[in-house]
């Protein structure tokens, strides 16, 4: 690598130790779209010369259409070989202006990131190699064969994992034929049947510019974020609508599966279709979630299971939103000995929440908790530019994080209270147990 490109390496390190300084408390958002009709999201940081772009695609797992593992294998291969560069010189590239390259793929969306100095010197020869990838990539056979020999090797470890095993077997149990049980990173039947063209057409579908969402982070003017947005679309197919996916059916009477596993400690997963970006109650769930399981040694869970019973290594509790209805998930790793008294003491704690709610106190100190640790979730532009992702894609008003806090500090008991019985129902949960002493059961409980 040439000094030069060392000297980049150094100052964009340097600068990142210092991001916390970089954004206001309420970003400033500006969108538009490009003129291939890209909705882009803009925030000017005017504090550090560093550009963060990100580019969001619906091009998630929920879009496998029964091939599970495409959408991260698809993902995977871009930055594998893109306009008859090999990925070593891709890599190299990034590498010799300083500039960070990064891609994935979730159950809903997949991306690419790039963050660089602001300087034309690095940031436009960065910019050209991320069109690259986006727009050119080769796919060829021997990519292929490589990325998919390491999804076959994850797999294998993946079978290893008591806690992957019961994340899988918990979200084909919740969500049936939806395309949210696709298993992300593929089955060993997908990973055997895959092929090359099975990408290609995926690319083809979905990495288009009618499927995507641009957010901008940096030291630019509009002017010049609109060239970027611009010039990164005008190597896409302007492509086609996706369709929407299906609805999320509420779960019609309770399961428990129970999975055998060669540990001395169950992992344990229970819950329900819970909520969506944009959810008229995601608000109230989650600040009423907080005191029960998502505020770590202060939350009852903890309290009640771990602190005075000792009954749990860890307990926790989350909504995860997404574009249709994420779960409400509880997660607890307990002795195998200890299993039934865990969970049975675990459900007692969450229809009591649920009858009753949050106190006034555990109300007041969720609120100052949660609005208190906001700045820190938008103290660097790399924070920002995922959250403007995140609106893009869920279509979130702009005002979003203006309004984050002044929207948690106006839930009440009452709104908790009605939403909690509304959304959420103790008798029918998906318990999945994986551990020792178990019978290799799947049985339907009346709980």
């Amino acid at each position: 690598m040439e000094i030069k490109s060392r000297s980049a390496v150094v100052m964009l390190s340097l600068l990142l130790c210092f991001m916390s300084a970089g954004l206001q408390a309420s970003p400033r958002i500006l969108q538009w779209h490009t003129k291939q009709g890209t909705p882009v999201y803009f925030v000017e940081s005017k504090q550090l010369p560093i550009v963060d772009v990100r580019i969001i695609f619906d091009a998630g797992s929920a879009r496998d259409k029964g091939h599970a593992g495409l959408a991260v294998l698809t993902n995977a291969l871009l930055a594998e070989g893109a306009a008859e560069k090999p990925a070593q010189q891709i890599a190299e590239q990034f590498e010799d202006v300083g500039a960070q390259f990064a891609n994935g793929a979730l159950r809903d969306m997949a991306w690419l990131s790039l963050r660089s100095l602001r300087n034309d010197r690095y940031l436009q020869p960065a910019l050209t190699t991320l069109k690259d990838v986006l727009s050119k990539p080769t796919f060829s056979e021997e990519s292929f064969q490589r990325e998919l020999a390491n999804l076959k090797i994850s797999r294998k470890a993946a079978k290893q994992s008591p806690e992957t095993l019961a994340t899988e077997a918990f979200y084909k149990a919740l969500y049936g034929d939806h395309p949210y049980a696709s298993v992300v990173n593929g089955d060993d039947a997908s990973l055997e049947a895959m092929q090359r063209k099975q990408v290609l057409n995926f690319y083809d579908r979905y990495y288009v510019s009618s499927n995507a969402v641009i957010a901008i982070v940096g030291q630019l003017s509009r002017a010049q974020a609109e060239n970027i947005a611009n010039d990164l679309m005008s190597g896409l197919k302007r492509g086609i609508k996706i369709p929407a996916l299906p609805q999320v059916k509420n779960l019609d009477a309770a399961q428990t599966i129970k999975i055998d596993f060669p540990s001395k400690q169950s992992h344990i997963m229970m819950g329900q279709p819970g909520t969506q970006r944009g959810d008229k109650d995601y608000f109230a769930l989650y600040v009423a979630n907080h005191p029960f399981g998502g505020s770590g040694f202060s939350s009852r869970l903890v309290d009640e299971i771990r602190e005075k019973r000792g009954l749990a290594y860890s307990v926790h509790s989350y909504f995860s939103p997404s574009r249709e209805l994420g779960p409400f998930l509880i997660g607890m790793q307990t002795k195998n000995e200890q299993t039934d008294q865990a969970l049975s003491l675990l459900k007692a704690e969450l229809h009591k929440f649920w009858q009753q709610g949050p106190s006034e106190h555990e109300l007041e100190s969720s609120v100052k908790n949660i609005t208190g640790g906001f700045p820190l979730r938008i103290d660097s532009n790399k924070k920002v530019v995922e959250y403007l992702s995140m609106i893009g894609f869920y279509h979130l008003p702009l005002d979003y994080l203006h309004n984050f806090n002044r929207r948690i500090e106006a839930v009440t008991l009452d709104e908790i209270k009605s939403a909690l019985k509304r959304r959420l129902n103790p008798e029918k949960m998906i318990t999945v147990i994986v551990g020792g002493e178990t019978h290799n059961s799947q049985t339907k409980a009346d709980q």
